[in-house]
């Protein structure tokens, strides 16, 4: 059952209730962003403008779009992955706090791009994206609607990698706050939150015990970093591959065994991507893993393993063996395991990131529209940082949500740090 109306899709109001219920369990683990909510509600910077949000509809996101309406905006929220979406907070967003979604949990490719053309085709003023696929559209089909974009944040690491090629190439037609670099973003976010939400999804999936097996991080950035870290927590013989050989001294240095894929494949019992890159897993890869091993991606897009290359090396494809679970059986008579499509693990099988990570994400988030819109003539057609009044802002008021103070400097310590006469 859907439910559908010219500017909302949804896949059942009838869960409208328990989509409300978690978007207010969410809130109360979310002070800062309730912070940012609470101080719009008054001053409305963001009257009288079109938003579209293209992000993962999950009860955290349900709150960041909420502050943005206490803001003025008229918001328009869509799935930025067709397995990301939590039915229940998109019909409770619509029903209960007058938002309209487009977003369907399993959605085909055909309705998720339905969805990104109706977020386009209202002209917005700002968008806000997730893997930059609505500044993407705007960019190839709809480049007469870009113009008038004030401008855009970008959440994921992928994302923002695609915008600065968009940028260096001289096509970025307006301006965009890569809210992903803020270090109250990826620092938090991609280490603490990917690391959990991550190894949650595996679990939930599989229902596997990490101790003692052998599991393969590939890539080391913050999102591996906390997955490597999780994972070894629990008991697991972490292997880091790594392209970067300063990441991989990191890992090594972190105690974690560092190897090729072509050996870490065959040695591993679960492989999990995290590059943000294409053909991190491939078919040369998978013949060579042992019986039983399980390959998944959090990775923003489903291109790290390559399912194209693993289809023609299976003599057969058992889908859903368990929720979130296919099985590819191989011509060598092996049985590799892939999870969540190769989407999204921490989302398609499980919550996401737990709200008081993504409270410090989504107030950056929701704060750096607010600099655009106070910025918007001085900017060009780049790719911004946080400003660090932001992150100043966001960090201290987090810290003092969770009962931590900090040390303040004196006038002493201050002109110290501003001159250069003191020496030995």
């Amino acid at each position: 059952m859907t439910t559908k109306d010219k500017n909302f899709d949804v896949k059942d109001m009838g869960l409208a209730d328990k989509g409300r219920a978690r978007i207010e369990w969410a809130n109360n683990d979310m002070p800062v962003l309730r912070a940012v909510r609470e101080r719009w509600e008054k001053e409305k910077p963001l009257k009288g403008l079109k938003m579209s949000a293209c992000l993962h509809v999950t009860a955290e996101t349900a709150n960041l779009v909420r502050a943005l309406k206490a803001g003025g905006a008229d918001i328009l929220l869509v799935a930025s992955n067709p397995l990301s979406t939590q039915d229940d907070v998109a019909a409770g967003l619509t029903k209960h706090y007058g938002i309209n979604v487009m977003a369907i949990k399993g959605e085909d490719n055909d309705t998720y791009y339905s969805h990104l053309e109706a977020a386009v085709l209202r002209e917005p003023d700002i968008t806000m994206d997730d893997g930059a696929d609505l500044v993407t559209l705007l960019h190839t089909k709809y480049q007469n609607l870009a113009e008038k974009i004030i401008g855009s944040m970008e959440e994921t690491t992928t994302g923002v990698i695609r915008l600065r090629a968009m940028e260096a190439a001289g096509r970025l037609m307006f301006p965009v706050v890569a809210v992903n670099d803020a270090v109250t973003k990826n620092m938090f976010d991609n280490r603490y939150g990917t690391g959990q939400s991550t190894l949650d999804g595996v679990i939930r999936a599989t229902d596997i015990l990490l101790a003692g097996k052998n599991v393969v991080i590939a890539g080391f950035g913050w999102c591996g970093k906390g997955c490597a870290m999780r994972a070894s927590g629990m008991g697991a013989k972490v292997i880091v591959t790594e392209v970067d050989p300063v990441k991989a001294l990191e890992a090594a240095m972190e105690g974690f065994y560092v190897m090729p894929m072509e050996e870490a494949a065959k040695i591993g019992d679960l492989f999990i991507t995290v590059t943000g890159n294409t053909s991190v897993i491939r078919a040369e890869h998978v013949n060579l893993m042992k019986n039983g091993a399980m390959v998944c991606n959090s990775g923003h897009f489903d291109v790290e393993i390559d399912l194209k290359g693993m289809a023609k090396l299976a003599k057969e494809i058992k889908k859903n063996v368990r929720n979130f679970v296919d099985e590819y059986v191989l011509g060598n008579g092996r049985s590799v395991y892939v999870l969540a499509e190769g989407r999204l693990v921490n989302l398609a099988a499980a919550e996401g990131h737990p709200a008081s990570v993504m409270d410090m994400s989504f107030a950056t988030q929701a704060l750096a529209s607010e600099f655009l819109i106070k910025e918007k003539s001085k900017l060009g057609k780049k790719v911004y940082n946080v400003p660090t009044e932001i992150e100043n802002w966001v960090a201290t008021l987090k810290l003092d949500s969770m009962g931590l103070k900090v040390d303040v400097l004196s006038d002493e310590q201050k002109h110290y740090l501003s001159s250069w006469e003191h020496g030995t």
